[in-house]
C-alpha cells in the first residue's frame, strides 16, 4: 500500500486501509485537539465513499484515537497514560465460569482474513498477511456483554475454522486440542466511546463508554500467538487488578462480572 493511498488492488478493505492512513497522520499531521477533514473533503481526498469514511472513523472512535462532536466536527483525542497491569492467563469464558456465570458465544466470523495493521505487528507478520480471524458476540446470562476480535495465525490451530466455539473457551481449545503451550501476555485496557457498530452489537448507545480491551499471547517458546480487542460494557464488567511481588498459585480470576443492575 502506497504512502498517502488506497491501494485498489489490496486484499485490505478500503475502510481499513483509510483508517490506517488517518491513524499515521494523528499527532503529527494534525495535532492532539485539531479538526480533521470533514467526511466530503476525506472522500475526494482518497476516492472512496462516503460509506467507507464513515467506517473508518467509527473504528477510530471506538479506539478513543479521535473524538465526534455533534455540530462541531471530528477532533484529534489525546492519547492515555499507559499503566503496567499483572492479570492472570486467562479468558472470559474461565473467569465467568469461575463466577458461576454462563456465557455463550454467538460466532459472528470464523474465516481467513488479511491481517490489519495492529494485528500485524503484535503477530510478527506482514499487513494483509492471511491470519485467522474469529469474531464472537459474548452473552453472559443470556445478555451482550462482549465483543472480541480474535487473530490467530494458521500454525497454531490449523483446525479451528471447523471448531464450534458457541460453548467452549478459546484457550482451553487451543491448549487441550491443538498444543499450545500458553505461557504470557501482555494486556491493556481503556475506557472508550462505543462506536455506532459497536453499541447495536452490545445493546447500549452510540457513544456510550465501553471497556476496550487489547490483549497479546505468547507461547512457551516466545512465540505469538493470539492478538485480540474486546469490547466489554461498562455497565456489567470491571476489571480487577491482583499484585503481589511473588506468584501464588490459586489466585482468583482477573475479572469481576458486575451482575448488578441499578
Amino acid at each position: 500500500m502506497e504512502p498517502g493511498r488506497i491501494d485498489r488492488d489490496a486484499a485490505l478493505p478500503f475502510y481499513a486501509q483509510l483508517k490506517e492512513l488517518l491513524l499515521a497522520q494523528l499527532g503529527s499531521v494534525w495535532k492532539v485537539g485539531e479538526r480533521l477533514p470533514g467526511e466530503v473533503t476525506l472522500c475526494e481526498r482518497y476516492g472512496v465513499s462516503r460509506t467507507v469514511v464513515r467506517q473508518a472513523l467509527d473504528e477510530l472512535e471506538g479506539e478513543g484515537r479521535i473524538v465526534r462532536r455533534k455540530g462541531q466536527g471530528t477532533f484529534v483525542a489525546a492519547r492515555k497514560v499507559d499503566e503496567s497491569l499483572f492479570q492472570s492467563m486467562t479468558g472470559l469464558y474461565e473467569d465467568v465460569a469461575a463466577r458461576g456465570g454462563a456465557l455463550v458465544s454467538a460466532v459472528r466470523r470464523l474465516e481467513f482474513a488479511p491481517a490489519t495493521a495492529d494485528a500485524a505487528r503484535e503477530l510478527e507478520v506482514e499487513e494483509g498477511a492471511p491470519l485467522i480471524h474469529l469474531e464472537r458476540l459474548r452473552y453472559v446470562n443470556a445478555e451482550p456483554w462482549a465483543l472480541t476480535s480474535t487473530w490467530l495465525p494458521h500454525r497454531v490451530a490449523p483446525g479451528l475454522l471447523d471448531e464450534d466455539l458457541t460453548h467452549q473457551s478459546l484457550y482451553a481449545l487451543l491448549e487441550g486440542k491443538y498444543g499450545v503451550g500458553l505461557d504470557h501476555g501482555r494486556r491493556e485496557v481503556e475506557a472508550v466511546p462505543a462506536a455506532p457498530s459497536v453499541a447495536e452489537a452490545l445493546g447500549v448507545d452510540a457513544h456510550d463508554p465501553v471497556l476496550l480491551l487489547r490483549s497479546t499471547a505468547w507461547d512457551q517458546e516466545g512465540r505469538p500467538v493470539e492478538y485480540f480487542t474486546a469490547y466489554h460494557r461498562a455497565d456489567r464488567s470491571r476489571f480487577q487488578v491482583h499484585v503481589r511481588r511473588r506468584r501464588r498459585a490459586g489466585a482468583p480470576p482477573s475479572m469481576l462480572v458486575n451482575d448488578s443492575t441499578g
